[in-house]
């Protein structure tokens, strides 16, 4: 750990130490994953913290609809929709963020023509 992010640093240990002991396929360590998220309750950073591994996993929208509706009967519709909120809201701060880099880089290109 490098001690400027020892919160972040200690998830990550963990979540290499958890991929690194299972016998789960990376498509299905992350379909688990999504339903431990929905069941938990995880809150929109947690979401767009996974989401490079469900981009690189390969999941699609409906694998997630799909963890969605296999997960309802047990921990029932609030919890799936609240996931649904939590998801999109993680989309709007990956959007955010992306759109924040983009007008840096402009304003670095303007600055360089300066």
């Amino acid at each position: 750990m490098n001690g400027d992010q020892p919160v972040l640093d200690t998830l990550t240990e963990m979540t290499a130490v958890s991929i690194d002991h299972n016998s789960l396929s990376a498509r299905e360590y992350i379909l688990t994953r999504l339903a431990a998220m929905i069941a938990v309750d995880a809150p929109p950073l947690s979401w767009l913290a996974t989401a490079p591994a469900v981009t690189e996993s390969g999941l699609t929208l409906e694998d997630v609809q799909g963890v969605m509706i296999a997960v309802a009967p047990v921990v029932g519709g609030p919890r799936v929709m609240a996931a649904g909120g939590h998801i999109a809201r993680a989309l709007g701060l990956a959007i955010a963020v992306a759109d924040a880099e983009m007008a840096d880089e402009l304003d670095d290109e303007d600055d360089e023509d300066a």
